[in-house]
């Protein structure tokens, strides 16, 4: 990488790098294991002009996106985050007002986890989503879904149909687009001029703070803190005007914009965290010099548990088949001689091996049949909910292992960590 994809600077300095890995939702079929399987380098930089912490764009989201794996409704926890926003969101833009004719438009909008619960409201909404799989299980639901990739086109020609939209819902997607600028081009394209866009994206100040190196992945092209998310806005005509803290996925901001022209002033909410931030030093190199050494150590105490355990004649498999759980796998090397196997919830992903490390998938009952000493838990930002769904596993002794922050053991019956 050369260029900052934001502002164009040559200044970048070396954050974490992982090596190579797959792409992370890549997975395989049992046909293509003999078959050979691309890597690519992944290696966060951050640029000390902006400071957008970014990956070179060596795969298109053309080649992730057009069928992709990930279906959000299959978290029980997400389809509740979602229904709680659209709750909130109605009130604060004022959607759904008698007589009002409102439009919501969701960029990335998946198999229509949010979207559905607009349409239950009667509001008028559409979804913009690449991936035909699962913009197929959208419409599925009964929710207007356009297969398409948004840029300044797309944008308007979705005004241009449908009218500006009063909401634009974009979350999760602001890190997966190497084109920045022009899809924030995209966004102020689809909002009304006295409208509301509202972004969910993970917070660069946990992923340093927690460890949470596996969410770095080749889909993820950019990694925001709300300095950065700034800049970015405006590169489109976009004013960020207040900001939210969310827990999901490990930590994100929910970041509120409005077209410049119309903002006004912050408020105090975005004073407070960028303050934050600049006390974290992610204004300046100090704040990111660590942060590999902390990854090295994650990857060191997993190996060790696993190897130990092994030793003993304990068995241990996976939970969830996130694209994150990938790039530790990946990272760390770890291979069935160690995780036997890893279930998701997904019926897309059962028979299939996760890239590069090809461990098997199964169905999640696999789990109850075959009793194993461990459980380890991939998707670790859905920490409570999966603690309540894998209860079961105390009933023979079973614990479960998170990796990150650091390496705890849970006992499923007390949710007591011993270590």
């Amino acid at each position: 990488m050369t260029r900052c994809r934001l502002c164009g600077s040559e200044a970048t300095a070396s954050v974490v790098d992982l090596g190579a890995t797959p792409p992370c939702e890549s997975f395989l079929a049992a046909d293509q294991l003999d078959q050979p399987e691309p890597a690519y380098p992944l290696h966060l930089r951050v640029c000390t002009d902006c400071w957008l912490a970014q990956i070179p764009p060596l795969i298109t989201p053309e080649e992730t996106f057009k069928e992709y794996a990930y279906f959000s409704s299959y978290s029980t926890s997400w389809v509740e985050h979602a229904r709680t926003f659209v709750a909130d969101a109605v009130q604060r833009v004022g959607l759904g007002t008698e007589g009002s004719d409102a439009f919501v438009v969701e960029v990335a909008s998946n198999d229509g986890y949010l979207l559905k619960h607009v349409v239950d409201r009667g509001i008028r909404c559409l979804g913009i989503e690449p991936s035909v799989n699962v913009g197929a299980a959208a419409r599925d639901k009964g929710v207007p879904t356009l297969t398409e990739f948004l840029s300044p086109q797309t944008g308007a020609a979705v005004r241009e149909e449908h009218g500006p939209a009063n909401l634009v819902v974009a979350n999760n997607v602001y890190a997966h687009i190497p084109d920045v600028v022009g899809f924030t081009q995209g966004l102020r394209a689809l909002v009304a001029d006295d409208g509301w866009v509202s972004i969910e994206v993970q917070h660069l100040l946990t992923l340093i703070e927690e460890n949470q190196y596996d969410t770095i992945y080749h889909e993820h092209f950019q990694y925001y803190t709300v300095a950065s998310a700034i800049q970015a806005l405006a590169s489109g005509g976009l004013t960020l005007v207040d900001v939210e803290l969310l827990p999901t996925h490990g930590g994100s901001i929910r970041l509120w914009a409005r077209p410049a022209e119309v903002a006004g002033e912050p408020t105090q909410r975005v004073a407070d965290v960028l303050a934050r931030e600049k006390a974290a030093g992610l204004q300046e190199l100090s704040g990111y010099t660590e942060f590999s050494a902390r990854v090295a150590k994650v990857r060191r105490d997993l190996l060790k548990f696993l190897i130990e355990a092994a030793e003993r004649g304990e068995t241990v498999v996976g939970y969830g088949a996130p694209g994150k759980g990938n790039t530790l796998l990946n990272h760390c090397g770890i291979r069935p001689d160690l995780l036997a196997y890893t279930v998701d919830r997904n019926p897309y992903k059962h028979g299939r091996f996760t890239p590069g490390t090809r461990i098997p998938i199964l169905a999640p009952e696999q789990i109850a049949v075959d009793k194993p000493d461990y459980v380890l838990i991939l998707p670790w930002n859905l920490r409570a909910e999966l603690v309540e769904q894998l209860s079961y596993v105390h009933e023979w002794g079973g614990r479960l292992v998170f990796p990150i922050p650091e390496l705890s053991i849970v006992e499923a019956a007390s949710r007591k960590v011993t270590a």
